[in-house]
């Protein structure tokens, strides 16, 4: 690991190559797991302001989850996740032709009806980020649901922190992702001696 500001970066994402294949695995990441995506605080009070906007591109089950539970849920620990249909795909997933999971509130910032792009969990992915009292952990989550996009990843050359460029100067601005690409220079320079 190693510090850029106040954050405590993994090296796993440099060394980890990654690409999203949603050919391969259809958007598994907004079906499957036990839980909703993270949500902040901020992010909360943002879909009560888009929800009328967003509402056009959701799914009936969708639409039903939400009314019922909520825009967001809270999980035993307090923390905000995105709302689920029947314990499963997060309530702002829709499916194509194909049968790939997409969000719906990303598909209506792509139409430029919002300008919220979607929760920065979700942008971020496979990034997780960790907040403690005085640093912020950077770390690289595995699940197997992701394998075909590492194996994309690696065919492609392409590190984690690399794919997730956008989202991470989202997160944390241009300054700390140069930074970060200076570290990787160094990182890679001294790791291929």
């Amino acid at each position: 690991m190693f510090q850029i500001g106040k954050t405590i970066v993994s090296e796993d994402i440099l060394d980890r190559e990654f690409v999203c294949n949603l050919k391969a695995c259809k958007g598994s990441c907004c079906v499957e797991g036990e839980a909703g995506a993270p949500v902040t605080l901020e992010e909360t009070k943002i879909l009560e302001k888009i929800i009328d906007k967003i509402k056009p591109y959701l799914r009936k089950e969708g639409i039903k989850a939400l009314e019922k539970q909520g825009l967001y849920t809270t999980n035993p620990i307090g923390e905000f996740e995105t709302t689920l249909v029947n314990d499963k795909e997060c309530a702002y997933a829709i499916f194509d032709t194909d049968g790939i999971a997409k969000c719906a509130i990303e598909e209506a910032y792509n139409k430029g009806v919002i300008n919220f792009k979607k929760p920065i969990s979700c942008h971020l992915y496979p990034i997780r980020i960790q907040e403690y009292k005085t640093l912020t952990a950077v770390n690289y989550h595995a699940w197997p649901i992701c394998d075909e996009a590492c194996v994309l990843g690696k065919a492609l050359k392409i590190p984690t922190y690399q794919f997730v460029k956008e989202a991470l100067i989202r997160k944390f601005g241009e300054t700390w992702y140069n930074e970060l690409d200076v570290a990787a220079e160094e990182y890679f320079s001294i790791k291929n001696r």
